[in-house]
């Protein structure tokens, strides 16, 4: 067997050839959404991600013949152990053919770079972080992601298990149905809710989108912050993806919770852009932004991203309505699915909500860690 030879990613083309692998790995895959070149450069830019002025990262490609035959990232994030008092390295940006000897090299240069960083267990895959694309699919490998969601071969789930990497959560993807959502009985508790809580709901102000930004900002580290993994984002993170998701915002997919007159929590739906994207395949901007304008009155469904309260009010119902709402709104829009994703596993909450509005998990995905030795 020849040997395999692993190297970080130096060059341009060493990133050239990181990007482009997933094409090898991918193509005539009908339910893998190509995603664009430009974006998947930002994730590896340790210049001008954010992300990176708290993290060290170093990317892999694993080499055969002078072939790329699998790629891996090593990353140490240094918010998470601050907050969560724990010295964890990450491994992301995974991907391998089905051979399990390149899977474990990729697996040890990952695992050997975090460690050198001070890490003492290891887990992922974190595309870089969990702000970013997260976990890795074990269940509906035969429907498409969406938009920001993660999709693999069902293989990744054997090279990953017999490295010896074992499940730390697992996450879901529910798919909710309009005929479902929307209903008198959930329309009296939804009333009920805002009455007794001086609860009004609004959406995005685009004309004062800073603004708007800056509450989110407040909200979401505050609101998250107990959640499983968790990492608060910084304000350069939460710029950055602002300005990435402006162009794809609904402002009435987007919608803060007031009570009396207090934001107390915030929702984040997005069009499923994968849709339309589906048919880029060379990940290519201009015939992607063409994609998204010809196509968009295909896209028939909505992801719901973050949704959440402030502490003092989870036991009010206020996140219940805040779902229901961003429902209610799609459905105005003339949107036909939803989906909440990802949600863990624990989370009742929101698990229960789902699952009152019949919600289907329809993808499941795991989060995998091990001691480091």
């Amino acid at each position: 067997m020849s040997t395999i030879q692993i190297q970080p990613v130096v060059t341009s083309a060493d990133r050239n050839q990181f990007i482009k692998f997933l094409w090898k790995i991918y193509e005539g895959n009908p339910f893998w959404v190509p995603p664009l070149l430009m974006d998947r450069k930002k994730l590896m830019d340790k210049k001008n991600n954010p992300f990176y002025q708290h993290a060290d990262a170093e990317f892999f490609l694993a080499k055969r013949n002078g072939e790329v035959v699998g790629r891996i990232a090593g990353i140490v994030n240094y918010n998470h152990d601050k907050e969560h008092n724990e010295k964890m390295g990450f491994f992301g940006f995974f991907e391998c053919i089905d051979d399990q000897a390149v899977a474990n090299a990729l697996f040890d240069v990952a695992k050997s770079f975090v460690k050198s960083k001070g890490a003492t267990a290891f887990r992922g895959p974190a595309n870089p972080s969990v702000n970013d694309e997260y976990g890795l699919l074990f269940e509906g490998f035969n429907e498409r992601p969406t938009v920001l969601m993660t999709y693999n071969p069902a293989y990744y789930v054997k090279l990953t298990e017999q490295y010896g990497f074992v499940k730390a959560k697992d996450l879901y993807a529910y798919t909710l149905s309009q005929e479902t959502v929307y209903t008198e009985r959930f329309e009296r508790a939804n009333t009920l809710v805002k009455t007794r809580n001086s609860l009004t709901i609004r959406p995005i102000d685009m004309k004062h989108f800073e603004r708007d930004v800056a509450i989110i900002k407040q909200l979401y580290n505050a609101a998250w912050a107990k959640n499983w993994g968790a990492v608060p984002m910084t304000d350069a993170e939460i710029d950055a993806l602002a300005k990435d998701l402006k162009p794809v915002v609904v402002p009435d997919l987007i919608l803060f919770a007031e009570s009396k007159g207090k934001p107390i929590g915030f929702g984040l739906a997005l069009p499923d852009i994968n849709i339309p994207l589906w048919y880029n395949r060379k990940g290519r901007l201009l015939p992607g932004l063409l994609q998204l304008y010809l196509r968009k009155k295909e896209i028939n469904l909505v992801r719901v991203i973050v949704l959440g309260v402030l502490p003092e009010y989870l036991n009010t119902g206020a996140a219940g309505v805040l779902f229901y709402e961003t429902a209610v709104r799609a459905k105005k829009l003339g949107y036909k699915y939803g989906e909440a994703s990802w949600i863990l596993e624990d989370n009742v909450r929101m698990v229960k909500s789902a699952e009152a509005m019949q919600g289907k998990i329809t993808r499941r995905y795991r989060i995998y860690e091990m001691p480091i030795n």
